[in-house]
């Protein structure tokens, strides 16, 4: 029995492999998912310099926040498809353009004032606009209808949620927007915000989007340094992803029955990243407190840089720097949004929309 499950597993790896083979990949959202915008920008949100992208094959920092590969990258590589660029990068000309592109920059979140301080970020409204000058260009390429099938078509990842607390609500204390907001009303005010930005994307024709919650923010090195006295979760980031990932399924069950169609699909890091962050042993991981790269209590404060500490076995870390996983963490991230249960991905995995989709 085990073994005709494992049959049709691979089978079904193979068919979404051959599924994906021409389809375009687009990606919004934040450092989590930016493989190098930031690097054509003036911005303190930066990962070009060592030891960031030790374990990346050139050994290199790339502009991605990871000792190696991170999420995007990680899916183009299953699906068998070239990575995507960077949307700024020099290179992204010709035929990479039907590759797709990768819009995402470091800092960004939901909201516009999110993320300030990193002054020079591309904000969502600029992502969204550089997907509709994206169209433009590929439509020059290949004529509109086609470029219009290729969004139709493409895969879209997005991520956002996380800055919008890190780096705005709980920034500072007695930040603007707490007191504005209490929680729960904050928590609401952005899940109608990004509903706003999903409805955008739909409307420049994304069609298949998996939409990422935030991980547990609670639990990251840096909230560990700064929040924490045992090394235990801090318990007012905690809330907010608590009150916020069950409201960003619900908004997108609701866009989804407005539409007609499963467009949105939901995929729950938090859960994702709770399965390593209580059990790390079970995953191969030597502590999920400490990151690889830092300084100060769980190397959990201030940047990566050349002068940090630095872990010699990086495979041994879930956390990287003191908010980004490691490269092995994005993998078993990528492998739930591949093949994982409904209890992380809604209403259904990746391998499951590249099967369906094939069959259309």
């Amino acid at each position: 029995m085990a073994s005709n499950i494992i049959i049709l597993m691979m089978i079904m790896v193979l068919r979404v492999v051959e599924g994906a083979a021409e389809r375009a990949f687009f990606v919004f959202g934040d450092s989590l998912v930016d493989t190098g915008n930031n690097n054509y920008l003036a911005t303190s949100a930066r990962a070009d310099s060592p030891p960031y992208g030790i374990d990346y094959p050139t050994h290199r920092p790339t502009g991605r926040f990871s000792n190696g590969l991170n999420i995007p990258d990680i899916i183009s590589e299953k699906l068998g498809i070239e990575p995507t660029l960077p949307y700024l990068s020099p290179e992204l000309q010709g035929e990479k353009l039907l590759v797709g592109a990768n819009f995402a920059s470091a800092g960004v979140g939901v909201l516009n004032d999110t993320g300030i301080q990193f002054v020079n970020i591309i904000r969502i409204g600029q992502q969204l606009e550089y997907f509709a000058e994206y169209q433009k260009r590929v439509g020059a390429l290949i004529g509109s209808e086609k470029a219009k099938q290729l969004v139709k078509e493409g895969l879209v990842l997005i991520t956002l949620g996380g800055n919008d607390f890190v780096n705005n609500y709980y920034l500072v204390p007695f930040s603007v927007r707490s007191r504005q907001y209490m929680l729960p009303d904050y928590v609401s005010y952005v899940i109608s915000e990004y509903k706003n930005v999903l409805q955008k994307l739909y409307s420049l024709g994304a069609r298949r989007v998996i939409v990422t919650g935030t991980g547990p923010l609670g639990c990251v090195p840096a909230e560990l340094a700064q929040r924490s006295r045992d090394g235990s979760c801090a318990d007012d980031l905690q809330q907010a992803a608590v009150l916020f990932n069950p409201q960003l399924v619900e908004m997108l069950n609701g866009l989804n029955s407005e539409i007609g169609s499963h467009v949105f699909v939901a995929a729950n890091t938090n859960q994702m990243h709770l399965d390593f962050i209580t059990d790390p042993q079970a995953f191969g991981f030597v502590t999920s407190k400490v990151a690889c790269c830092g300084q100060g209590p769980y190397n959990g404060m201030g940047l990566c840089t050349p002068l940090s500490n630095l872990c010699s076995n990086r495979d041994e870390y879930a956390f990287w720097d003191p908010f980004h996983p490691t490269e092995k963490a994005n993998r078993i991230i990528v492998e739930q949004i591949l093949t994982g249960t409904t209890d992380y991905m809604h209403p259904m995995n990746l391998s499951t929309i590249m099967v369906m989709d094939s069959k259309a």
